[in-house]
């Protein structure tokens, strides 16, 4: 099985950007650490990061008949990219929205996700361990739909 982790615009910055919200870990330090994890349930997780809108979109729509779940923190475009749920939804491939932070419990305009209603699932507030929870859940996701064909 192959996995994508994308993270939007300034995840880049994790470990130094607001720590009380997002913590120290940076985002080197979480894609190692689930690298390793995808490893050990023998699946390939390639991770990808960008601050432009566009450059997402070019890589999710890359990623058709390649990647069979991606995992995705889309940052401040969950709340506004109408191209990057437009990707998703064209490229047909089952994906996991994640954050860091419990979105439901900040600003107003950070409660409202374009990619949530078409998501397998959607895991927030649990800091770098959102990333292992999504990896987990989509690989449970992919291992029922596998044995149903």
């Amino acid at each position: 099985m192959n996995l994508l982790l994308i993270n939007g615009p300034n995840l880049n910055l994790l470990g130094k950007r607001e720590p009380s919200i997002y913590g120290l870990e940076t985002l080197e330090t979480i894609e190692e650490a689930l690298t390793k994890k995808a490893i050990s349930h023998g699946v390939t997780l390639q991770s990808f990061q960008s601050n432009s809108e566009g450059q997402i979109v070019d890589r999710i729509q890359q990623s058709i008949a390649n990647v069979d779940a991606i995992l995705i923190n889309a940052g401040a475009y969950t709340h506004t990219s109408v191209a990057i749920r437009d990707a998703l939804l064209g490229a047909q491939i089952p994906y996991v929205e994640l954050h860091l932070s419990n979105t439901y419990a900040r600003e107003g305009f950070r409660q409202k996700s374009l990619l949530a209603d078409s998501a397998i699932g959607i895991i927030c507030g649990f800091g770098g361990m959102s990333y292992e929870l999504a990896l987990e859940g989509a690989l449970a996701f992919l291992n029922k739909n596998k044995n149903k064909n």
